[in-house]
């Protein structure tokens, strides 16, 4: 490969561009409206435009991403997570196209990106599995049956995709319904089909993962385990490898049935074979992700290998650069720095960053999609950067991830840095003796009371006004940011209305909107009576639902409508 399209954007995207740089490739980088100045696009050697902003306009839009590729002479495609990065579609079109695909083969990312075919690859593979549905469910009633069989919890899951989105845990059989029908929009949102399976939850477990990497000679290795228990709403905050406090006999178990599972599939390329471990010391299965992980830094870091150059490797055909796991080196840290507001439930916080100031020094490395200027999009997720934090040890590392955490100075927006500083600190995290940390810790167990942070200030609006002009001759389509255009018809003698409006005091009557994000449903009908803290709306933003509740009880007039965008603050209703 000579020229390498990345089809996705932030922190992976920089971080593909990086690879390609050591690798001695050129890189292309494609972006949303809203992208127009981000990093990714001014690192990379070229940069096109997907003409749009709504995710299935642009990074989910495989017909836009083909034909940038073929005018840009690109002869490979790198998915980086998320997105396109586990569809089965795209990676045909892409290798029909006559490009080549860094990633699985389409029909293994079909076989084991299906949640329900895995499950059936891991059995035969000889994993372990708790019980489940054989096949995606049809409809709630199903779920509902599963449930009375099996019992509560239950999780539901998007057979197609990843990262926590489509995937809801049900403890009553009241909210089996909605928390169904829940899944099944966010998996539609994320990864553009619905189809959900169920199976037992197991509570309080821990999320272990093992790192794998296979080439076209066949050689399958499996790098080494990550602990990925920190989660907030089945989102990963902190990762670390090699995952402590686990036995011999519990670490070769998982290196085994990953390696067997991988093999059984044909696996190519990087991927990771995910598990629950429960309180019990009872190993469960999870799930295969046909990709690069947000966390592959961690492993990185403990063993030495060039993840992102490993795959542009095999991918060219070339034999993997090692043939068995190398010794881990020392233990590693990831914090996940999201621009979400821990003192108000981890909402998104979509804004521009007026200082973005990283840590440096020993042990300390930062991948990140941003800098100060970036504006931080509500049409994507959330993520910013990544904070790894390597140290000869477990103990070390964590000393130097409280220093590191203590440098990192993020203003304008919201982010997680005061629950990773209070984490680190926390006996159930950082003890020397056990590991008490599970997947549902943050929701149940950890108490330490963290501020809200100040509202972001609203941003220009970010999409591209087109038009077509000739330049010597040829014509070429122009993109000017709207908000520039505003500008200049704002400007003296332009005929607008300049004078500044008096900011409305807030009127306690009114449902103002948590996020900035797309109104998804109304659950009341206009006029009906409700009380303080049902559920009255639902609103998405970064590919996450939230609910809106009541902060009064009375009578509801809705004053907004059901599927339009709403920006923080915006009146969504009024309760008299």
């Amino acid at each position: 490969m000579k020229k390498v399209l990345i089809a996705n954007r932030g922190e992976i995207a920089v971080r593909v561009v990086r690879a390609c740089a050591d690798y001695g490739v050129q890189s292309v980088a494609i972006y949303a409206d809203s992208d127009l100045e981000a990093l990714h696009v001014r690192m990379a050697d070229e940069a096109f435009g997907l003409n749009g902003e709504r995710p299935a306009d642009t990074y989910l839009n495989i017909e836009k991403i083909l034909r940038i590729a073929q005018q840009c002479g690109a002869d490979a495609i790198h998915p980086g997570y998320g997105f396109l990065s586990e569809s089965e579609a795209f990676a045909q079109a892409v290798i029909d196209a006559g490009l080549i695909w860094i990633g699985p083969q389409p029909a293994t990312i079909a076989l084991l990106g299906d949640k329900v075919s895995a499950r059936k690859v891991a059995m035969d593979a000889g994993a372990p599995l708790v019980a489940g549905t054989k096949d995606p469910v049809k409809d709630a009633s199903e779920v509902l049956a599963f449930a009375e069989q099996h019992g509560l919890p239950i999780i539901i899951k998007a057979a197609f995709g990843g990262g926590g989105r489509g995937m809801k845990i049900a403890w009553r059989m009241d909210e089996v319904e909605e928390l169904f029908a829940s899944a099944t929009r966010e998996a539609i949102t994320a990864f553009g089909r619905g189809e959900c399976f169920v199976e037992q939850f197991l509570d309080k477990p821990r999320h272990i993962e093992a790192q794998v990497i296979a080439d076209t000679h066949g050689n399958v290795v499996v790098l080494g385990t990550r602990d990925c228990s920190l989660q907030r709403r089945n989102q990963k905050l902190v990762e670390e490898a090699p995952a402590p406090f686990l036995s011999d006999a519990q670490r070769e178990r998982i290196h085994t049935s990953a390696r067997d599972i991988c093999a059984k599939a044909g696996y190519v390329n990087a991927g990771t074979v995910e598990y629950l471990l429960s309180t019990n010391g009872a190993l469960s299965f999870l799930e295969v992700n046909t990709r690069l992980q947000v966390e592959h830094p961690v492993t990185e870091q403990v063993t030495g290998v060039d993840l992102v150059v490993e795959q542009l490797r095999v991918a060219d055909g070339l034999p993997l650069s090692f043939k068995d796991t190398p010794p881990a080196r020392g233990h590693a840290f990831e914090f996940r720095i999201n621009a979400e507001d821990v003192g108000r439930g981890f909402l998104p916080t979509p804004g521009r960053i007026t200082r973005f100031d990283a840590p440096s020094g020993p042990g300390v490395r930062v991948d990140s999609g941003v800098q100060t200027g970036s504006v931080i999009s509500g049409s994507f997720d959330s993520m910013m950067a990544k904070l790894i934090v390597t140290g000869d040890t477990r103990a070390q590392a964590l000393v130097r991830a409280r220093r590191a955490l203590k440098e990192f100075q993020i203003e304008g927006v919201a982010s997680v840095l005061p629950f990773h500083r209070a984490v680190v600190n926390q006996a159930d995290f950082s003890s020397t003796d056990a590991f008490n940390v599970h997947t549902r810790w943050i929701e149940t167990e950890f108490a330490e009371p963290l501020a809200a942070a100040a509202r972001a200030e609203p941003v220009a609006d970010a999409t591209l006004t087109r038009t077509a002009i000739e330049i010597d001759g040829k014509r070429v389509q122009l993109g000017l940011p709207a908000a520039l255009l505003q500008g200049l018809a704002a400007a003296p003698g332009a005929g607008a209305n300049t004078a500044a409006s008096a900011a409305p005091e807030t009127d306690p009557q009114i449902v103002e909107s948590p996020i900035a994000g797309n109104l998804h449903a109304w659950k009341v009908q206009d006029g009906a009576s409700v009380t303080e803290g049902d559920v009255i709306a639902v609103m998405e933003a970064m590919k996450m639902e939230m609910q809106v509740t009541a902060h009064r009880s009375g009578k509801i007039t809705l004053l907004a409508q059901a599927g339009a965008a709403q920006t923080l603050g915006a009146a969504l209703a009024r309760i008299v």
